[in-house]
């Protein structure tokens, strides 16, 4: 690996890379107003996929056979044009290429013709797709659900989506080829972090302390404003919350990091905000499996070193598991949730009531679905804990969910529930958005796949 990247930006042992996407429908400004008040960052990283978005994309992919990526990404595109344009350097990685890494490359292409900047080298990364394997090998022992150690079996054919998490190899592979743009499928969210700094630092696979560096830092700028304050426990402490800066992380050769926000901008950085983060989801700490390498956050240091800037370092690192978590998905019936606003005295016993009359009308009907819930918003319901628990109040909202394999108990249920607004309780209002829609629902899939049966292609598009 050469030091292109530092080469370019003029600096020999630190690259700053932000984040400006947690989850697709994060805010779409959040790269422009980045590199407007950051004008030297070195790369941008854009995490759009949670499990739920991969059976969001199968849909649309059913409808649309040439989607099945995060089209909101090309307003994105659009809006980092003209900082191509007037000489920025700075490289982008986004895996929000979905189910159609390829498709949703060649749309950015055409964006960026039209913006003037069609010089510009985009990378594709594919070959997380593994829904073959999965379906040629059900009852493969990697392939039991980790949730419930169910066993796939026959389920494998109903499968629609099957990604494995891939590491950062393929991404830093597309960076040699001097990609501005790369746009994968569904890649770890920290190695879109650790591909950057292994490409600019030259580290070798194995270099596993300053990849497991690599990799906290990316852990901890993949939730983009958690880190800054965003869902902070001192949330209401916070000064501005309108214009949470989004984080950047400013990674040393050695593998430790400074995280930190634009200045003048809402939010917080200090050692309460990095440490909530780098807690969440964490399994583990002396065992957090990536696949890149294998980390152990026991020996971190953070500390708070100026404002808004907090020093992580000291990770541990050693070799990757043999194994990639897959993500899948396969189709699971229907659902349906219908809203109204219950006020007045007993508003949390009438809600209840209410609940239970269209369910019990729908059983009547011999159309009972296979789950159901009844909940009185502001009662308790959220957090259903006996001491908080209220039946004094004057006003709830009224929500029942429905699901069942079959559409026609769902379906039922929408066209009875607006039924209330004359037969439910006095004090029934807030029908304003009229009869409850009927959605597909997907099932998620939690398993395993061998690394080596997962084979990674980059083609680079200019």
């Amino acid at each position: 690996m050469t030091d292109t990247s530092l080469k370019n930006t003029g600096r020999s042992d630190t690259i700053r890379i932000a984040n400006v996407q947690a989850f697709w429908g994060d805010y779409s400004q959040a790269a422009a107003d980045l590199l407007r008040q950051e004008p030297d960052i070195d790369f941008l990283t854009l995490d759009y996929l949670a499990e739920v978005s991969m059976s969001i994309l199968a849909k649309q992919q059913r409808r649309q056979p040439d989607r099945g990526y995060a089209a909101d990404f090309l307003d994105v595109v659009r809006s980092i044009a003209p900082f191509w344009n007037q000489g920025s350097r700075v490289k982008v990685i986004a895996n929000a290429g979905g189910l159609a890494p390829r498709q949703c490359a060649l749309a950015c292409q055409v964006i960026l013709r039209e913006a003037g900047c069609p010089g510009r080298k985009i990378g594709v990364v594919t070959g997380d797709d593994v829904l073959c394997v999965l379906q040629a090998e059900p009852h493969s022992e990697l392939s039991r659900n980790l949730d419930t150690g169910e066993q796939l079996g026959d389920r494998a054919q109903q499968l629609i989506t099957a990604s494995a998490y891939v590491g950062a190899a393929a991404i830093v592979e597309a960076l040699q080829a001097d990609c501005d743009l790369i746009i994968t499928g569904r890649v770890a969210d920290p190695s879109m972090v650790v591909a950057p700094c292994q490409y600019a630092f030259g580290w070798a696979d194995d270099d596993y302390d300053r990849l497991a560096g690599a990799t906290i830092a990316g852990h901890l700028i993949e939730c983009g404003t958690h880190v800054t304050g965003g869902i902070s426990t001192q949330w209401m402490d916070l000064e501005d919350v309108c214009q949470i800066g989004y984080p950047i992380v400013e990674v040393d050769a050695g593998g430790g990091c400074v995280v930190t926000k634009p200045k003048e901008t809402g939010g917080a950085v200090n050692v309460r905000t990095v440490k909530e983060q780098l807690l969440y989801e964490l399994g583990n700490p002396d065992s957090y499996l990536s696949p890149d390498c294998t980390v152990s956050f026991l020996s971190l240091s953070v500390a708070q070193i100026g404002p808004d800037r907090v020093a992580v370092r000291g990770a541990r690192g050693s070799s990757p598991p043999a194994t990639l978590k897959v993500s899948a998905t396969f189709p699971a019936g229907f659902q349906s949730s219908g809203s109204l606003v219950i006020f007045g005295e007993r508003a949390a016993e009438k809600g209840r009531r209410a609940g239970a009359a269209v369910l019990n009308r729908l059983q009547s009907q011999g159309l009972a679905p296979d789950e159901s819930r009844i909940e009185c918003l502001g009662g308790g319901s959220t957090v259903p804990l006996p001491h908080l628990q209220r039946d004094d109040l004057t006003e709830v909202v009224l929500r029942v969910s429905v699901a069942d394999a079959q559409r026609a108990p769902v379906a039922q249920f929408a066209r009875d529930w607006t039924s209330l607004v004359c037969s439910g309780p006095q004090g029934t209002t807030g029908y304003a958005a009229g009869r409850p829609r009927v959605s597909e629902t997907f099932a998620y899939w939690p398993c395993l796949v061998a690394a080596d049966r997962v084979s990674m292609e980059i083609e680079v598009l200019s």
